[in-house]
């Protein structure tokens, strides 16, 4: 089964378990929301709205609110010495649609549950015996490996080529 959905200007064709990427919706991480605004559900028949389907939503979970890259918009007259540079970055919601309600249903309220956050790996450091030496040596491998542009030696010079020999 799917859907048409129309929020922020814009439509989405959305089934089950997608994860749409729409214009800020307010709404926190976790919770649900509902989308009314359904012109279009599909599957075995197909439903038209004139303008929007009676009683239909789509419902969705909040997965993360945040922003997409920056976008410069830089104008320059010439010969005028004027320009202008400004930055954009559109805020954006991250949903995953749980499920498409017909006939006036409601949607459930329990959110899906979260993934459980897993042990954070153990480090080098911690693994290594706690000598003075040991850590000192654990410290360069670290800067080393932080500043590669410094560790690395320059590639050797290209003997230059014979020149060519001149025609009389």
């Amino acid at each position: 089964m799917f859907a048409v959905i129309r929020t922020g200007g814009k439509q989405y064709r959305v089934a089950a378990e997608d994860v749409i990427k729409v214009d800020k919706v307010k709404a926190d991480p976790g919770e649900i929301v509902e989308f009314r605004e359904v012109l279009v559900v599909g599957g075995d028949s197909v439903t038209l709205g004139a303008p929007t389907v009676a009683g239909a939503t789509v419902a969705g979970e909040v997965l993360e609110q945040g922003r997409g890259p920056k976008i410069i918009a830089f104008k320059k007259r010439r010969r005028k010495n004027s320009r202008r540079k400004r930055g954009h970055r559109q805020e954006f919601t991250l949903i995953r649609v749980t499920e498409i309600l017909t006939d006036g249903a409601k949607p459930t309220k329990t959110a899906a549950p979260k993934t459980a956050t897993a042990e954070p790996a153990t480090t080098e450091r911690a693994a290594a015996p706690a000598t003075p030496a040991a850590d000192a040596s654990v410290e360069t491998e670290a800067r080393a490996v932080s500043k590669p542009g410094k560790a690395r030696a320059k590639p050797a010079a290209k003997p230059k080529a014979a020149g060519k020999a001149k025609k009389k």
